[in-house]
């Protein structure tokens, strides 16, 4: 059983797999897709396909759209070439549920895929194409949080921004630089409105894509690349929108036994793949029963009927609560605060991270503090919301979620998951002082940038854009020596390009400082720190 347009022909064969199979006819899909784009959505990896592919796949099963999306990558190129290309731009999603049982289903909702490349000429001028199209509705972003940054930590445009905007719109290389090209490209082709629709795991996701989209243009006007009537056409929601979501779906890397479970059961080169950017990607996806979507329903050009597939459209101000539920108080915070406790304790399942009694009691202490500023959006109950995560998406065993992967590019979301609620703390109180958990989830990530474990055993960071910078400012901290640490931590704990927030002035940077001391004492003081902080017990 070959996973293509041809593949999947023979039916019986993935019936008999337990797999099934598009209810609508992929290859007539594909081909109005092209000549007609409706959709097109940047970042195509795993919580894509799974995600919004699913979305867009259950609106073609039942008829509420013809078309499907248009897959465009920016960073990762060999995710075209080895993962979309030889399979038809085919997927399967793979469902693991708490129970152990699966969903297994083939995905035909993703019509093409093109490489946002523009020094290929060929890719270039498709994706040229697709924007001047006036049926073109919506664009959609998971390019994770670090894909919308124009500067780094001091402020300072990073070189390849610097790089972009002296070159102009016609070589951009950066997504944001890419985007505002494209858009250049829609203006001149007749300025048709379009929404610009960041499902990143960002505060304000929206108000951050737009932000950058609009730097990137009014550089190019400062040079003289575009005019201000180009700004303006940006500038104004009445033509491009930019709306906030809240997105959640826990979705793991691809899992090397569900691809030999693939395999035997007859389908054809399901083995995960590690491209040269290290994204680790499959020709199915697997990940959790749960998800959602949160839509702030502003869509100058038309949309597909998203709520007909389980999207709340709604709102600014339900999905600014949503986001802030989920992003700064349920989910993200608890994933941030014991994921890199559980690489420097030697785990590596998430869930078997939650089962450690001491870890499990921080996972409590970090959402009970947010659940003391968090707003209720309405649509969704806080409570439900942690409870559900911690009782049972969590603990999943069958998930396969990492503590590896959760800890990619940390350094792009602690801002966030932590920084907000240290902010509503300080508006409310004056003062953080009263946070516990949070202090001890901040050390546990300083603690897991000195890579090495809890016995002193060396061990490799996952990937993320400040790991060389943060270490550089780390590597007097000796790991056995307490002493050692001697202020290296403060220019980190202050930023607030990082936090959002000083954190001294907060009034819980000494605290942390002084919780990562004891951790760095020698072999056990991880865990010798969590049980002094957290109880005796277990």
């Amino acid at each position: 059983m070959n996973l293509t347009h041809e593949g999947i022909k023979a039916e019986k064969l993935w019936k008999e797999a337990g797999i099934a199979l598009p209810s609508y006819n992929v290859e007539e899909v594909a081909e109005k897709t092209r000549n007609s784009p409706l959709w097109v959505h940047f970042g195509i990896g795993n919580i894509f396909r799974v995600f919004i592919g699913d979305i867009a796949d259950r609106l073609l099963s039942e008829g509420e759209m013809d078309r499907g999306i248009i897959c465009a990558e920016t960073f990762d190129y060999d995710v075209v070439d080895k993962i979309y290309e030889p399979y038809d731009n085919l997927a399967i999603s793979v469902i693991l549920n708490g129970d152990g049982t699966q969903e297994k289903r083939v995905l035909g909702s993703l019509a093409e895929a093109v490489k946002a490349k523009s020094s290929d000429e060929k890719q270039w001028g498709r994706m040229k194409e697709v924007f001047r199209d006036c049926g073109l509705q919506m664009v959609s972003f998971t390019i994770t949080e670090k894909g919308y940054a124009l500067t780094g930590t001091d402020g300072t445009y990073a070189p390849f921004v610097l790089e972009d905007i002296k070159n102009g719109p016609e070589k951009p290389v950066g997504a944001m630089a890419v985007v505002a090209a494209l858009l250049l490209e829609r203006f001149r082709g007749g300025a048709f409105p379009l929404a610009l629709v960041s499902m990143d795991n960002c505060a304000q996701n929206g108000s951050r894509l737009r932000s950058s989209v609009l730097t990137m243009a009014k550089e190019w006007e400062k040079r003289g690349f575009v005019d201000q009537a180009f700004v303006e056409y940006i500038s104004d929601e009445r033509k491009i929108s930019f709306p906030w979501t809240m997105i959640d779906k826990i979705t793991p890397r691809p899992s090397e036994k569900i691809a030999g479970e693939l395999e035997q059961a007859g389908v054809e080169g399901m083995q995960p793949v590690i491209t040269s950017k290290k994204t680790y990607i499959a020709p199915f996806m697997n990940a959790e029963g749960p998800q959602y979507l949160v839509i702030e329903d502003r869509f100058p050009n038309g949309r597909p009927a998203l709520e007909k597939a389980g999207v709340y459209m709604t709102d600014r101000e339900t999905v600014k609560k949503s986001e802030r539920m989920k992003v700064t108080v349920c989910l993200n915070p608890i994933h941030s605060a014991l994921a890199p406790y559980g690489c420097v304790l030697g785990y590596t399942l998430f869930s078997d991270t939650i089962r450690d009694a001491k870890l499990l009691k921080l996972a409590h202490l970090v959402g009970e503090e947010g659940m003391k500023v968090v707003p209720d959006p309405g649509i969704i109950s806080p409570r439900a919301f942690l409870n559900e995560c911690l009782e049972e998406r969590f603990p999943n065993p069958y998930l396969g979620d990492t503590v590896q992967r959760i800890v990619t590019d940390i350094s792009q979301g602690v801002g966030v998951r932590f920084g907000e609620t240290v902010k509503a703390y300080v508006e409310k109180e004056g003062t953080a002082a009263a946070l516990k958990g949070i202090p001890m989830a901040i050390a546990g990530w300083l603690r897991y940038l000195l890579a090495v474990d809890d016995e002193g055993t060396p061990f490799e960071l996952s990937p993320d854009p400040l790991n060389e910078e943060l270490q550089g400012r780390m590597s007097t901290v000796v790991f056995g020596n307490p002493d050692s640490l001697k202020g290296q931590v403060k220019g980190i704990l202050s930023n607030e390009n990082i936090f959002g927030v000083d954190l001294y002035q907060a009034g819980i940077g000494q605290e942390i400082e002084e919780i990562l001391r004891e951790e760095i004492q020698g072999p056990g003081a991880v865990r010798a720190t969590l049980k002094k902080y957290l109880g005796q017990t277990a």
